[in-house]
């Protein structure tokens, strides 16, 4: 057996009325052949009859090969290896918590195979003495991966095996831990590589202006009071885009955290340039940020903003920068 071919689960075959994420391979007269995904690629069946409560008009716009589908298990024979699916019976709930848990065994099994084949170990052996314990404990393998990015050793170090050896001529049971130390410091370094937490990023969008005397300096000062009431968590960032617009970033893996920081840097900001006759309007208030972060590479920091700032409106009166104030 190659180190890749293992199932996911420890049933060989899933029980009648679960949902399995197959891959359509073939549409034929009877129906649709499929691969279970979960199940080591085992060949099931989707009968015409079981693609959709609706009368088919065309198969092509119900089922295509390439496709994954989440499906019902209709009928399990064991002994002749025949699996019956259905595709209709399949509710919406059932759609998204058949995707939800095999998005979570594609990425425990990924990890496990990557160490099975790095170190050319047995993939099922890895599962018999690792994966499936930990589903039985955990629920799924996928939570006992999360603790293990911080604690491994509580999660790994009561998994064992027994192993027979010959002391003499006598065989005995011995209680051996579950894992070699190199498959053990592999699988820790794919799990924390993979699975650790990518900080999320917040930002909001505003406009900032000060007409008054030394403008620029009022900017500048409110912007580093935003950037002050942000936390060693939630680092508050302000650049600017171009004037009269700013953008307050933070990264942090609480979103609540991060959108509760970024307000309180906003309500910092808007206190400290109002107390100059200024005004910050919001055009967007704390949210997860989904552009492209390159869109910013040109933003400058409140160091940075400075001439910019005086010549945002033509019409009013021309105020020295904060080189210029300085200089006698």
């Amino acid at each position: 057996m190659a180190a890749g071919d293992c199932r996911m689960y420890e049933a060989r075959y899933p029980e009648v009325d679960d949902v399995v994420m197959v891959s359509v391979k073939n549409i034929a007269e009877m129906g649709a052949y499929v691969s279970l995904l979960e199940y080591n690629n085992i060949e099931g069946m989707i009968l015409l009859s079981e693609l959709s409560r609706r009368r088919i008009r065309s198969i092509s716009s119900l089922i295509k090969v390439g496709r994954q589908e989440p499906v019902m298990v209709v009928r399990v024979d064991k002994e002749k290896g025949y699996i019956d699916l259905s595709k209709r019976r399949v509710s919406e709930e059932d759609i998204a918590r058949c995707e939800e848990r095999y998005n979570k065994s594609k990425l425990v099994h990924s990890i496990m195979r990557h160490v099975a084949d790095t170190l050319e170990a047995d993939l099922e052996d890895i599962y018999t003495h690792v994966g499936w314990p930990l589903y039985k404990k955990y629920g799924h393998a996928f939570e006992a991966f999360k603790l293990i990015v911080n604690d491994p050793d509580s999660v790994l170090n009561g998994l064992t095996k027994e192993v027979k050896e010959m002391e003499g001529d006598k065989e005995v049971t011995k209680i051996v831990p579950a894992m070699t130390e190199p498959v053990q410091d592999a699988l820790i370094k794919n799990i924390k590589r993979r699975m650790t937490p990518q900080p999320l990023k917040i930002r909001a969008d505003i406009e900032l202006k000060c007409f008054q005397f030394d403008g620029v300096l009022h900017i500048q000062s409110a912007m580093r009071k935003a950037e002050a009431a942000g936390t060693e968590e939630c680092p508050v960032k302000i650049k600017l885009v171009a004037p009269p617009l700013y953008v307050l970033t933070t990264q942090t893996l609480n979103k609540e955290l991060g959108i509760t920081v970024l307000e309180n840097a906003l309500n910092a900001c808007t206190k400290e340039i109002e107390k100059h006759r200024g005004k910050l309007v919001v055009k967007s208030a704390p949210k997860m940020d989904d552009t492209d972060p390159t869109e910013e590479q040109q933003a400058a920091t409140p160091a940075e903003a400075s001439d910019e700032d005086d010549n945002a409106e033509e019409e009013e009166e021309y105020m020295p920068g904060p080189s210029e104030g300085l200089q006698g």
